[in-house]
């Protein structure tokens, strides 16, 4: 049963839901609203200055975070060259997104994902979410509905009825300027 409607409507009412990802479970919410990201951060218990990574459907639902004018076209080859795919890039913010995503960064984590839910939840909220795995810090991310909701369940407003996307491991974060690699995937 697909309960995808009732999972927007959580995100439009500014609420944390969870949802199924390439390997983990995520938690997530209006990368727009501060109420729902603080919500998010203190659910998860953590710290604002860690910055948040934000998962869409395609770039353009990305392109008002991410100033790919400070990035060349060999990086951004490189980049698309990983979407839609489980790599997580860091990139240039544009001026105005707000510190309650980036932490106490200039740069912003961003994914196109693959997992076809996590696509059509986007597509159907209309922008990207924040993307942190289903867990409380320090626990073992949620692989499954019954895993988060046994942790999280009374914390989210809804959880995307779903299986991961059955990778092993959370997705890899690379500099997008550098190619460095923050975590492997």
């Amino acid at each position: 049963m697909d309960n995808l409607n009732q999972v927007v409507a959580a995100l439009q009412q500014e609420e944390v839901i969870a949802y199924p990802t390439e390997a983990v479970f995520g938690v997530g919410c209006d990368p727009d609203s501060e109420s729902a990201v603080q919500k998010l951060l203190a659910l998860k218990q953590r710290p604002v200055e860690k910055g948040l990574i934000l998962i869409a459907a395609n770039y353009e639902q990305l392109a008002p975070y991410v100033d790919d004018s400070q990035l060349s076209e060999a990086q951004k080859a490189r980049i698309f060259a990983s979407w839609p795919g489980p790599v997580t890039w860091v990139m240039p913010t544009k001026p105005g997104v707000p510190a309650f995503l980036t932490g106490q960064f200039d740069t912003i984590a961003v994914r196109v994902t693959d997992h076809p839910q996590v696509q059509a939840l986007c597509l159907a909220f209309g922008k990207p979410l924040t993307s942190t795995s289903a867990n409380l810090t320090g626990q073992e991310p949620g692989r499954t509905v019954e895993e988060v909701s046994a942790q999280l369940g009374d914390q989210l407003a809804a959880i995307l009825v779903g299986d991961t996307g059955g990778r092993d491991n959370p997705s890899e974060i690379r500099d997008a300027q550098t190619g460095n690699v923050f975590r492997q995937g």
